[in-house]
């Protein structure tokens, strides 16, 4: 048990966060939702009925969405943009997709390489994509489901306002659609490009996302 922990912390660590904050939204969210019910002279809802609510899914579904968006793009990106001097770049001669030997493909496979590493044909072919292939799906499911949650908890709103319901196509140009997807966006952006380039001139010993403490500036795709 204690070597699993070791050699999953990290995976495990980031689990237990996830649970966590996800909990506390659950209870932030149920408290501020039941506030604004109370102040309109509205019944209140119970958690369990407020968790399965079009308010909570697009709540949670937004910050999906744009977390694995920003996943997706910093792995397409990484392939051909490089950045000098920070370790989340490749090294300078190593611009596009790189050789079968660099990649260890086909009759370049190590002994223990994963099977469709060295198969070749359409199955290398799609491993060689795979986690790209996975995070844009998971992004665009997240963005549907928000898509769909948004529109529902919109028009229950106007419902409120004893105002008629909008169609989901029309929902998808609203202002309201955009709003929540763009503030997330930009954010996520703003905190891959700043740990790329501030990685170039600060350090975190032992960090696999940082440099080595006295290498050079300019040292890029060096990882500590």
């Amino acid at each position: 048990m204690r070597a699993f922990l070791r050699h999953n912390g990290l995976g495990l660590f980031f689990g237990l966060l996830f649970l966590l904050s996800l909990a506390g939204q659950s209870l932030a969210g149920w408290h501020q939702v039941n506030a604004r019910l109370v102040a309109e002279h509205l019944d209140p809802l119970s958690w369990t009925r407020y968790v399965t609510s079009s308010d909570f899914a697009v709540d949670v579904a937004e910050n999906w969405q744009s977390e694995f968006l920003q996943f997706w793009v910093y792995l397409m990106a990484t392939v051909w943009l490089l950045q000098k001097g920070s370790p989340e770049s490749k090294e300078l001669d190593k611009v596009g997709k790189e050789s079968d030997e660099d990649q260890k493909i086909g009759s370049h496979a190590d002994p223990d390489s994963p099977a469709w590493a060295k198969t070749g044909g359409w199955r290398t072919r799609v491993y060689s994509s795979s986690l790209a292939i996975v995070m844009g799906a998971i992004f665009l499911g997240s963005w549907a489901v928000q898509s769909v949650a948004g529109w529902a908890a919109f028009n229950e709103e106007r419902l409120q306002q004893l105002q008629d319901p909008i169609a989901y196509g029309s929902y998808l140009v609203n202002a309201d659609f955009w709003a929540r997807t763009l503030q997330n966006w930009q954010s996520e952006f703003l905190a891959v490009g700043t740990l790329a380039v501030l990685a170039i001139y600060l350090r975190q010993r032992g960090s696999s996302q940082s440099k080595p403490v006295g290498e050079p500036h300019d040292s890029t795709g060096v990882e500590g």
